[in-house]
């Protein structure tokens, strides 16, 4: 079995060698997580209970609606400038570092200043809330590292980034673990989660400087800077709308129905969400590999796009299918049967994982093409219309209306509009020949 399996990598070309293995540390780091995620996760969730956890989600989630502010779109035109010519890396990660680091103080400060004003009232819950939210944002500010892991997505070199990443994961796994049995509060965990934030980007500064790569070489360019965000501008906007519709459910719910509703929801949102490191996955590996064929060529060039909406779609459906079928089982498994009222939840939002890999797959595209303006437009779209369906059903469905909400915002941002711009209408076509497996099927 291992001479077949030796004779099958060496017939592969070393560009898809690379891209395997690059393939294969990204798969292990979040099989590595998502592992611990369900023991520890599902640990701290049946600890809290649906209320706590609940509030505890609606802090992060309101952090990370405002968390393209830290990001400020950088990630794939980074990556993208890097795969192109990585001998200027020392000035495009030092600009993009500060950038990304006075993004993340920017971002700290919005969010504070909201909780504060959304929470007049000095309750202990309204308390408990406001600091919740202050730490989470305020751990954030270590992820300005995580262009450290740019330069190594750049390079196919995802297993330093993996090392530094799942280090800190079962380190803080562990202290997680320490805070149930000793009944720590609901603060503790908020804590535990910046300081992961801290321990990940430590790892990445030893990961870097171990790769004989000096942190006090990068450069500032503030010409560059400019370059770079007027590039990513519309990313951020995309970045902003993006987060509306994938988090302003939970703080709608918050808003309106209660913490334990965003706890119920929250529940079956992280089953939902827990294979999407897949498609990101996939994609992280493949994008220098077709930024490179669109330098070859059209045909090259679509002809990967089109196995890449392939790929992402045969595996939202493996997921997709039996999780419709089972999840109330699924739910009382998990978390229990305080959480059971998350089980109709998840048979709906669990079709968000089609739309969700197409427009992760799309945006390679997009960026190639440097067609960012459109990502904004599609996902404020998709963003307007969620906030208006959430409005209406969560009234009456709960957190079961947020789910349709999101899904159908999805559908509209990630695949729907393409159909509408002469010039995305191309890819619009392959993703359908994904979808219904014509893609699959016509080879």
């Amino acid at each position: 079995m291992l001479k077949k399996l030796t004779a099958i990598s060496q017939k592969l070309t070393p560009n898809l060698r690379q891209i395997l293995g690059n393939t294969a540390w990204l798969f292990t780091e979040k099989i590595v997580q998502m592992g611990l995620g369900l023991l520890v996760g599902v640990w701290v969730a049946r600890y809290l209970g649906p209320e706590q956890f609940g509030r505890f989600n609606y802090a992060t989630a309101l952090v990370g609606l405002f968390s393209p502010f830290a990001k400020l779109g950088l990630d794939s035109i980074v990556i993208r400038n890097l795969a192109r010519d990585s001998s200027c890396k020392n000035e495009t990660l030092g600009t993009a570092f500060v950038l990304k680091l006075i993004g993340s103080i920017v971002m700290l400060f919005i969010t504070v200043g909201v909780i504060t004003i959304s929470t007049p009232t000095a309750t202990s819950n309204n308390i408990e809330t406001r600091w919740l939210v202050g730490i989470v944002a305020a751990g954030a500010v270590f992820q300005s590292f995580e262009i450290i892991d740019y330069w190594f997505q750049s390079q196919v070199q995802a297993k330093y980034s993996v090392w530094a990443r799942n280090v800190a994961y079962v380190v803080i796994s562990v202290v997680k673990v320490i805070l149930i049995q000793t009944k720590a509060p609901l603060v503790a965990f908020a804590i535990a989660m910046a300081t992961e934030y801290a321990l990940s980007a430590i790892g990445f500064v030893i990961t870097y400087q171990l790769q004989g790569n000096l942190i006090k070489a990068w450069q500032v360019n503030l010409r560059y800077a400019k370059l770079l965000l007027k590039d990513s501008w519309p990313l951020i906007l995309s970045g902003i709308v993006i987060m509306i519709y994938m988090r302003i459910d939970q703080i709608m719910l918050g808003q309106m129905v209660g913490d334990k509703s965003v706890g119920i929801y929250s529940a079956a949102v992280k089953i939902s969400e827990l294979w999407y490191f897949v498609p990101a996955a996939i994609v992280n590996s493949v994008f220098p590999s077709i930024v490179q064929a669109r330098q070859i060529g059209e045909t090259v060039y679509y002809e990967r796009m089109q196995k890449l909406f392939n790929v992402v779609t045969v595996l939202a459906y493996v997921v997709a299918i039996p999780v419709t079928f089972l999840s109330d089982r699924i739910v009382t498994l998990i978390y229990g049967e305080y959480y059971l009222e998350a089980g109709a939840i998840l048979n709906v939002h669990i079709w968000c994982g089609l739309f969700v890999s197409l427009g992760v797959a799309r945006e390679i595209w997009l960026t190639t093409e440097g067609l960012m303006k459109f990502s904004a437009a599609t996902t404020a779209v998709g963003a307007a219309v969620n906030v208006v369906l959430n409005y209406f059903l969560i009234d009456k469905y709960g957190g079961l209306g947020a789910a349709f909400a999101t899904v159908v915002a999805q559908i509209l941002s990630a695949y729907a509009v393409g159909a509408f711009y002469p010039r995305t209408r191309k890819i619009f076509i392959h993703q359908t020949k994904a979808i219904t497996l014509v893609g699959l099927f016509n080879r």
